[in-house]
């Protein structure tokens, strides 16, 4: 008998942990190659993943709802090759990339992976990444209590241990350090009451993940964000021309979206520094241009696929792009390629006719771009005969940027080509 170990897949660039939301197979249930056995959800996309081998599932090491690190063993599978412990790489098993090979040399008793510390107890990335942020110390970590399984610190134990050193700083175990010392002090926030007649309802899964990452966004990038107005008439004019040819021709509608990422891809080729992460002090510099649109859902929760290296598209390309992302994720079939990989994102509130916002950085990006609505105003052009007042159709740009690597000058010098490059729009371009 040989037993292959199930892993949690590598979701996405950014991605560290899945959600188990539902097992399709039981302890004993023979598999065939390819077989789905468990349903995972990230707060991106929701996938399954398939048995790589046939034989029978003797091992679930996960309930469901719980979360687990990507790379950690969920499940074991029994097969009848070999007399050995087995387990498949990611290139072996098909339609999930990214699986963590694991190898052990006992055959029999299988177990899932911990990372080495001094107390062998478990930490999973996020937990070490909030530590670390947090000037969490390891004596800090081993004496948090821990909610999840077998003892293991989940994200909430760290924030309520956080929330509870704000009020006791004598909690932890060193001498806070000056970066502590800057902390806010604790908000104590009223008691929400409610009234007869009001419905209370839990957040869903995807809304609790996007309510966390709004937040983290907010606490780790100091948002700065800059406005600017663009004279959109050339392009109004344009898409009036050629959008009924288009639909005619491709069966599809070229919508302003398209347009402006086409225009954000071409200022993120001539300021790099705007296509850029931060990890801790170090920027990395983003070879390819890849953008994130904002897309919200019938639900009204959000999500963001992603246009791989608009910069090589033709405009033509950008609009298939964005029209075959919009539809899948509507129709709730966005692939875990489709949503990993953002450089940069544009997030259209025009769509719903507002004029303007201020954006929330995507992590780990360094800016986010609004479109707001377009919409007809008195403007004053100058003339070799003088100002005239003109009809024309106005919108506002917003960029919003982390402070800690982009300042104004650049936040502005970059909005102010987008502008351009939008302003400067060729009533002869073809698609």
């Amino acid at each position: 008998m040989a037993k292959f170990e199930i892993v949690m897949p590598k979701m996405g660039e950014s991605i560290i942990e899945a959600t188990i939301t539902k097992w399709l197979k039981t302890e004993g249930d023979k598999l065939e190659e390819d077989d789905a056995i468990v349903e995972i959800a990230t707060d991106k996309v929701d996938s399954e993943i398939p048995s790589p081998v046939e034989g029978v599932l003797v091992k679930t090491l996960f309930q469901e709802g719980e979360v687990v690190p990507v790379g950690t063993v969920i499940a074991l599978i029994e097969t009848e090759n070999g007399n050995e412990k087995e387990t498949k790489s990611e290139e072996e098993i098909p339609g999930i990339e990214n699986l963590e090979e694991k190898k052990s040399d006992t055959p029999k008793e299988i177990s899932v992976t911990r990372k080495n510390n001094r107390s062998n107890r478990f930490y999973s990335p996020l937990v070490r990444n909030i530590a670390k942020n947090e000037h969490i110390s390891q004596a800090e970590l081993e004496n948090i209590p821990g909610s999840g399984k077998e003892g293991r610190i989940t994200k909430r134990d760290v924030l309520a241990y956080l929330e509870k050193r704000k009020v006791s700083p004598a909690a932890a175990t060193t001498a806070p350090t000056s970066a502590q010392q800057l902390h806010e002090p604790k908000i104590e926030l009223p008691p929400v009451n409610t009234e007869s007649g009001d419905q209370v309802v839990e957040m869903d899964r995807m809304r609790r993940l996007i309510a966390d990452h709004m937040v983290l966004s907010k606490k780790t990038s100091p948002h700065v964000t800059s406005f600017i107005d663009v004279d959109v008439t050339g392009i109004v004019n344009w898409r009036n021309k050629v959008k009924n040819g288009f639909l005619q021709r491709e069966g599809e509608k070229v919508t302003f979206t398209p347009i402006f990422i086409h225009a954000a891809a071409k200022a993120l080729r001539e300021f790099p520094q705007i296509n850029a992460s931060v990890d801790g002090y170090n920027i990395i510099y983003r070879k390819n241009i890849n953008i994130g649109m904002a897309t919200a859902l019938p639900n009204g929760n959000l999500i963001v696929p992603v246009i791989k290296n608009v910069d090589e598209k033709s405009l033509l390309g950008v609009v298939k792009s964005v029209n075959s992302l919009a539809n899948k994720a509507r129709s709730n079939n966005l692939g875990p390629d489709d949503i990993q990989g953002g450089t940069f994102t544009v997030t259209n509130f025009g769509s719903f006719d507002s004029l303007t916002g201020t954006p929330v950085i995507n992590q780990p990006q360094v800016a986010i771009l609004g479109v707001g609505a377009i919409r007809k105003k008195p403007v004053v052009l100058e003339t070799p005969q003088g100002d005239v007042i003109a009809i024309r159709h106005i919108m506002i740009l917003s960029l919003a940027y982390d402070h800690r690597v982009v300042d104004g000058a650049l936040g502005g010098m970059y909005i102010k080509r987008v502008k351009e490059i939008l302003e400067n729009w060729d009533a002869g371009t073809e698609i």
